[in-house]
């Protein structure tokens, strides 16, 4: 009983063993954390289009949530700018930014979201992430990097930026360029060039000055805060939010309200798809930056759990006013290098940001809003790796198709329709590689028991008996290439007796692939040739034997392919055998 409850309650673990070393760590991440997430939680709030207290929200009891379920023991929960910028795209088409119906619809898809993921996590439906491979989300995580960059020219400059399609938003830029706001531009350039010099040249400087390593780095990671506060005042002492200066404006001094998420079926069938995706790109996100940073520490962490705590973030957030969240990748490696023991540091942050909430929000009202724009730029161009495209063109024309038609999805319509390619490209690529399996022919190494590629080895083989080795499981999808390969290659052979098929990576065979094999049986068998199969693993064995194809199969199951060549050519091993010349 202990041991499943501390399953659904990792707490239960890390807290038996809780002392003052790991509080003074915790506590020293969670200042440097918090420091680091109030302008990026202001920031994502406005890039989903929800005022920014809204980003303080959800960054607070998600992140409690998780400090409860969470096998992390340094990610960071929160906002974020991919899941902002999907919840954006989606709410948008519903209902019109700023409006209460916008509010109860972040609401309702954080709601959705966190359903989604508790489900999959009490089902333990983790492995549904492998279905996105690692190159499409590379591209999607790029391609909306790239996109929301470009989404925050307009409060950079002044303007408002339209439009979900990279082409869209620069065009409706393109048609207001003389609108532009001098004083804002300002602002949002010097704030860019300050946070880009922060982030590539400040920590040289300090450590030129004298300053250790660890402290140089969290003082460059506490810049955006430097540049709010600088900006902030500026607007407030020269009265720029007068000249046009878009500002953040009032922001209420609260702890997150309780609130509820709307549950009118129109409204729940339009989002049921949109918070599945972002439940996937967010769990898939998020457990890439905790894998990562959990092998760091030799720690590990639990997928289908981590789907629970996910999921528990997320309904957190739908009942205090929020949207939906994720692990984050720059503010976990800033926890983690900070040197965070736990996740009682998240809870930490947390209680920081409640504080900030409830005092600091009046210091933000002059707040520009091309100073958040500056942050989320500087942010998420971090995303941005086109290297990957190199990469996959270099490695596999299949993979690179699948990136680049994700990427060109992604900003040519929208994140929506990019993640939504990115999942269907994952899965017809992996359909496609396992309905053209790799079949080899092969033959006995000389003086050895092992069976290599006649085609890249020197190897000894008869005429009488045929080799293939199948390397791949056998489903639906691929048994009737097998059959045709097997068929086509025995047709016209008549010296062959004999076809052994080589089952050592053969880990799955199905029904489908169980009556192909049964109907091959049956067309060599016409063809006067036998049958049989070599190294078939056991749990594969299991289900053939529950079944009557080893009752009916004209050949043997073999233990060894070794013992099957030995024994159908009637000579052993050491006999003389012809070679098979290397092609």
């Amino acid at each position: 009983m202990t041991r499943q409850i501390g399953r659904w309650l990792p707490i239960l673990d890390w807290g038996r063993t809780y002392n003052r070393a790991t509080l003074a760590s915790d506590l020293l991440a969670a200042v440097i954390v918090t420091i680091m997430l109030i302008p990026q939680s202001l920031a994502y709030a406005l890039l989903a289009g929800l005022p920014p207290e809204a980003g303080l929200y959800a960054s607070i009891v998600p992140i409690f949530l998780y400090t409860i379920f969470g096998t992390s023991r340094v990610l960071a929960v929160g906002p974020v700018a991919v899941v902002s910028l999907m919840t954006a795209a989606t709410i948008g088409q519903l209902a019109e930014a700023g409006t209460a119906g916008y509010a109860a619809a972040a609401l309702t898809l954080a709601f959705l979201s966190g359903g989604i993921l508790l489900l999959m996590g009490v089902f333990r439906l983790g492995f549904l992430a492998n279905f996105l491979s690692h190159p499409v989300v590379s591209g999607f995580i790029s391609a909306s990097g790239l996109l929301i960059a470009a989404s925050q020219i307009g409060p950079l400059t002044g303007l408002k930026s339209q439009g979900h399609s990279l082409l869209e938003q620069l065009w409706s830029l393109t048609t207001q360029v003389t609108a532009i706001n001098l004083s804002t531009l300002l602002i949002g350039g010097a704030s860019l060039a300050f946070l880009f010099w922060v982030r590539r040249g400040l920590k040289p400087l300090l450590r030129r000055a004298g300053l250790p390593p660890r402290p140089a780095d969290m003082l460059a990671k506490a810049g955006p805060v430097v540049a709010i506060a600088a900006s902030t005042f500026a607007v407030w002492g020269l009265s720029l939010d007068q000249a046009g200066v878009a500002v953040v404006g009032a922001v209420p001094q609260s702890l997150p309200p309780l609130t509820l998420p709307s549950f009118d079926l129109a409204l729940l069938r339009d989002l049921a798809l949109p918070a599945a995706l972002i439940s996937l790109i967010g769990f898939v996100e998020s457990v890439s930056v905790g894998q990562t940073l959990a092998a760091k520490r030799r720690q590990r962490i639990e997928p289908n759990q981590e789907l629970v705590a996910l999921g528990a973030a997320n309904l957190g957030a739908s009942f205090t006013g929020g949207f939906p969240v994720t692990g984050g990748f720059a503010r976990s490696v800033v926890n983690f290098d900070a040197g965070a023991e736990t996740p009682a540091a998240g809870a930490f942050t947390a209680v920081g940001l409640a504080l900030a909430a409830l005092f600091l929000t009046p210091l933000i009202a002059f707040l520009p809003k091309a100073t958040l724009a500056a942050t989320i730029v500087v942010a998420v161009l971090s995303l941005v790796d086109l290297s990957i495209l190199k990469r996959a063109w270099g490695y596999s024309r299949a993979d690179f198709a699948a990136v680049a038609a994700t990427m060109a999805v992604t900003l040519g319509v929208g994140v929506e329709a990019g993640v939504s390619a990115g999942v269907v490209l994952s899965l017809i690529l992996h359909l496609y590689r396992t309905s053209r399996p790799h079949v080899a022919e092969v033959g006995l190494v000389p003086g050895t028991e092992h069976f290599r590629n006649i085609h890249r080895f020197k190897v000894e083989t008869d005429p009488a008996v045929l080799t293939l080795r199948v390397d791949e499981s056998l489903y639906f999808a691929n048994t009737r290439y097998l059959e045709d390969l097997v068929l086509a290659r025995v047709s016209g052979e008549t010296s062959l007796r004999h076809v052994i098929l080589m089952c050592s990576a053969v880990n799955e065979i199905d029904l489908s692939a169980l009556e192909t094999l049964e109907m091959l049986d049956h067309r060599l068998r016409d063809m006067g040739v036998t049958l049989h199969l070599s190294e078939v693993k056991g749990p594969v064995m299991d289900r053939l034997r529950r079944s009557s194809f080893l009752d009916h199969l004209s050949g043997r199951v073999f233990v060894s392919q070794f013992e099957a060549f030995c024994k159908l050519t009637g000579r052993c091993a050491s006999q003389p055998l012809g070679p098979h010349a290397k092609r």
